[in-house]
């Protein structure tokens, strides 16, 4: 058997470098490949430290439905403007950033943080 030379360890060893590399770039390609968007969340209506918030999914297009992902959330009927990151978690105009798993999440952080002020109409551009 002959004794492996020099250049056939490193001929290996970059082939081993070079799978490993591969393997590390394929491996997220493929999980997001089999990515699904997260479902929208269901309809809730409640009363939370004595303010009304309500959710639903929201019909039709435009700029309200691109950036909270096809969802509305009310607080004693004025809109939350929401947004939901690329993770699936949620973001409003009065918590920006400070991420929620669900919008209803979102609207309680909400009403914490008016502490009883109403929430405003935000103008839409």
């Amino acid at each position: 058997m002959p004794d492996i030379t020099r250049r056939r360890a490193l001929t290996a060893a970059a082939a081993v470098a070079a799978t490993a590399s591969a393997a590390t770039l394929v491996a997220p390609a493929a999980s997001a490949a089999g990515h699904h968007a997260p479902a929208t969340p269901d309809s809730f209506d409640e009363v939370y430290k004595g303010r009304r918030i309500q959710g639903r999914p929201e019909g039709g297009g435009g700029h309200h439905h691109a950036h909270g992902g096809g969802y509305a959330v009310f607080i004693d009927g004025v809109q939350l403007h929401l947004m939901r990151n690329a993770d699936g978690s949620w973001i409003s105009v009065i918590s920006h950033y400070d991420p929620m798993p669900t919008p209803r999440a979102a609207a309680r952080a909400a009403v914490d943080e008016l502490q009883g002020a109403p929430l405003l109409p935000f103008p839409a551009n």
